[in-house]
């Protein structure tokens, strides 16, 4: 009885995997939903604030002459930002653990509420959606359109970019955010069901929005930065794979995606974002990388791929289709995996 329990509870688990996916990739994240992430952000950008006013009160008690020394306002940031990073993501599990629980007395629509919370973890049609837009835009000639939306995907400066460098952009965060908005939800679902892919939401919300290397967020940002990177550090390389395999099915230089993947995997800021966007690079012989504006300041970064060819904006075209056949490898091989660990439990 035990083990027909385990069984059914398996199938349901992947079955709400498998659904989420899908669904996923036929509506997206509707304008008009109340999309988690949206909370999530309220939360973070709550806390920052009550963060940054308990930091100033603190200084400036502590900096009186008749009072002990000044605790360092950079420690103090940084401790706040850890104490961001642990109720924002504490919160969410637990949120998502209650949602993945309150309906069990109803076996479908348990499953249907659990699919429908796993779908708003996926980005997958979102991304390309939003960068299909700039394609557009580009296809049009009209460059300001075309700034104007990928404004709304990357955290650089968009506003002078040229035709190439709004190519290069969207190229990259296309391959960047195939890792943040599909195959690494994915990994923590299996890793841990819908608590763990909510705790991962939060932990990459928190990364894009205090996880800048200004002034302003250094500090407070030092915390949910790296810990985004410890996340993120098992899905980054697992994209390696998935996107190699993806130009294989898509005719594509699978050969040079595995090797500029390895080449140039510290090519990049991020330990982790020069793996994804070396295979698309590799993938589809094109050079991503350089100098970016961020928050008006130039952040230089190293070149990621061969230019065997000048940018085009049907690498923007080629790029989401790597998202999807990527994304459909990873589901594929989590499935299983997920399986075998199981059958060698029993």
């Amino acid at each position: 009885m035990g083990e027909i329990l385990i069984n059914i509870w398996a199938e349901s688990f992947l079955i709400v995997f498998i659904l989420a996916f899908f669904l996923d990739l036929i509506v997206g994240d509707p304008y008009w939903f109340p999309h988690p992430v949206i909370f999530i952000g309220r939360l973070v950008a709550y806390l920052e604030r009550v963060a940054r006013s308990l930091v100033s009160r603190l200084i400036n008690r502590t900096s009186c002459k008749d009072r002990p020394k000044p605790i360092g306002e950079a420690k103090a940031l940084r401790a706040s930002g850890l104490a961001i990073w642990l109720i924002t993501v504490v919160l969410s599990y637990l949120i998502a653990y209650a949602w993945s629980h309150i309906f069990d007395f109803n076996t479908y629509l348990d499953m249907g509420m659990t699919i429908l919370a796993m779908c708003t973890c996926l980005s997958t049609r979102c991304l390309a959606t939003e960068s299909k837009k700039v394609y557009r835009a580009l296809d049009k000639g009209d460059l300001d359109l075309a700034r104007r939306q990928l404004s709304y995907i990357v955290g650089r400066d968009t506003k002078d970019l040229k035709e190439k460098d709004i190519i290069r952009a969207t190229v990259e965060t296309v391959a960047e955010n195939t890792v943040d908005g599909s195959l690494a939800p994915m990994f923590y679902y299996i890793l841990g069901g819908l608590p763990m892919a909510f705790a991962y939401k939060a932990v990459n919300t928190m990364d894009s929005m205090l996880g800048y290397k200004n002034e302003k967020y250094r500090e407070l940002g030092y915390f949910p930065a790296r810990l985004d990177d410890v996340f993120n550090y098992i899905p980054a390389r697992l994209s390696l794979i998935f996107f190699a395999l993806a130009s294989l099915v898509l005719t594509y230089d699978f050969r040079a995606s595995i090797r500029i993947g390895l080449r140039d995997r510290k090519n990049h800021t991020s330990p982790n974002c020069a793996y994804p966007e070396g295979a698309v690079a590799g993938a589809l012989g094109i050079r991503l990388g350089g100098t970016n504006t961020y928050f008006g300041q130039l952040v230089y970064k190293p070149s990621i791929g061969d230019e065997k060819k000048d940018l085009e904006a049907s690498d923007i075209v080629k790029a989401n289709r790597l998202l999807y056949v990527s994304s459909l490898v990873g589901l594929v091989f989590f499935c299983i995996s997920y399986l075998l660990v199981r059958a060698l439990a029993l």
